[in-house]
């Protein structure tokens, strides 16, 4: 099991670091290319495009196929983007390797997080996405800042070629490690599309937008708000994300601890931390130490969101997860436009540098206002059934006298999370 969860974090340190390095680059490959800096910019914006379209188009079209051979496959096609990208000759070539490395991003982690919680046991689902996630927290930790070094020393290609070799050690893993996965029933397809007719489905990838949202409204313009405010170096930027990224492992592990324990009431309470740490950075952002000190609470409070968030909705679509999943993984990434499109509203009108953070903590209170609001509706629909309290929002609980299933379902797609995890607990 572990060494499947290392496989999956290997994928996902590669495609995290493929993602963000182009930003400690843009200089370089703006002037081997001979375009202007925000041209070379419209890399970052395409890639998150890329990502938004990619990951339910490509999860519906390996439906019809084992889980562990769609990551087989989507492994593959991101190193072929990726090694497009290292023999790019122009910027067109760079772009659209760029293009299909991101088809694969929202899928990779989408289709990851199912196999992830099917590899343990139910009451261990949250951490095991994690720990998945994990790779993309150490990809900003160290993935980006070595490739960047690496970039600016050997030249941008060699980032990308670092990266495909990093593509490769994850293949091999995956078909090595993973275990064999069944093929999805007939009309798989049907079932997964069929979840997006829940409105606790809408309600749960509307929170991440929001939630995450107001996470990307304030890192965004981190930089500045760090120099010009907090009276940092230009420097001393780059240590400072690294404090930034240790802060996200932190709260990537704790987040998923968290939300095995008590999924809603752990969501309700990081999200509102995350509100409360914004607006707290407001303040701390016009001193250097306290601005240091919050910036890796920041990090922490961040990112713990993520395993909750990919929990809940993959919770909500109990039964097919998978196309849900991945168009969670689109949804973060609308709440990184959002914000950051939000945020440079705020600073073009003349609001200053910290009107982002008030940005992101108002979208990270409407976060906790749309998850509230789904919680409620969970107590409502186990009231109907005459269930009693509800049990961290999980879905309408088995009637009196059914039988309560102890192992998860795995030959049935997705099946043994969400509301089988809960009967589980109830059971013991």
């Amino acid at each position: 099991m572990r060494a499947s969860l290392l496989a999956l974090a290997i994928g996902a340190f590669g495609i995290g670091t493929t993602e963000f390095v182009i930003v400690g680059l843009l200089p370089e490959v703006a002037d081997d290319l001979s375009v202007s800096i925000p041209s070379a910019g419209m890399l970052v914006t395409g890639y998150a495009l890329g990502v938004v379209v990619g990951a339910p188009l490509m999860t519906a079209a390996g439906a019809r196929l084992p889980r562990k051979t769609m990551l087989v496959v989507l492994m593959a096609i991101f190193i072929a983007g990726n090694l497009l990208c290292a023999l790019a000759g122009d910027y067109t070539a760079l772009m659209g390797g760029r293009l299909i490395a991101a088809l694969t991003h929202g899928a990779f982690f989408g289709i990851g997080s199912v196999v992830a919680a099917d590899l343990v046991a139910p009451d261990r689902r949250a951490s095991a996405i994690a720990l998945m996630f994990t790779g993309l927290t150490l990809a900003n930790v160290l993935g980006v800042p070595l490739g960047t070094f690496l970039g600016q020393e050997f030249g941008w290609r060699s980032t990308f070629w670092a990266v495909t070799g990093i593509g490769v050690v994850g293949l091999l893993g995956l078909i090595a490690l993973v275990p064999a996965q069944p093929a999805p029933e007939r009309g798989a397809l049907r079932g997964e599309l069929a979840v997006f007719r829940k409105p606790q489905v809408w309600l749960a990838l509307t929170t991440t937008v929001l939630g995450f949202g107001g996470v990307f409204a304030s890192f965004t313009y981190l930089a500045p708000m760090m120099t010009d405010l907090a009276g940092f170096s230009d420097g001393a930027v780059a240590w400072l994300l690294v404090l930034f990224g240790v802060g996200l492992c932190v709260g990537n592990v704790l987040g998923g601890r968290a939300a095995d324990r008590a999924l809603m009431p752990s969501l309700y309470l990081i999200l509102g931390g995350l509100c409360l740490v914004l607006v707290i950075f407001t303040f701390t952002s016009h001193a250097a130490v306290p601005a240091a000190i919050t910036l890796a609470a920041f990090g922490a409070i961040g990112f713990a969101t993520v395993p909750p968030l990919q929990a809940r909705v993959m919770q909500q679509a109990a039964g097919a997860p998978a196309l849900a999943s991945a168009a969670n993984i689109a949804a973060f990434n609308l709440g990184n436009a959002l914000g950051a499109w939000l945020g440079g509203l705020a600073v073009a009108h003349g609001l200053g540098w910290t009107s982002p953070t008030w940005i992101g903590a108002g979208l990270a209170a409407a976060g906790l206002g749309t998850a509230a609001l789904s919680g409620r509706l969970d107590r409502r629909s186990h009231g109907s059934h005459g269930s009693g309290a509800s049990h961290g929002g999980a879905g309408p609980h088995p009637q009196p006298g059914a039988e309560l299933p102890t192992a998860p379902l795995t030959n049935a797609p997705g099946a043994g999370y969400g509301t089988h995890s809960i009967v589980e607990q109830k059971s013991r």
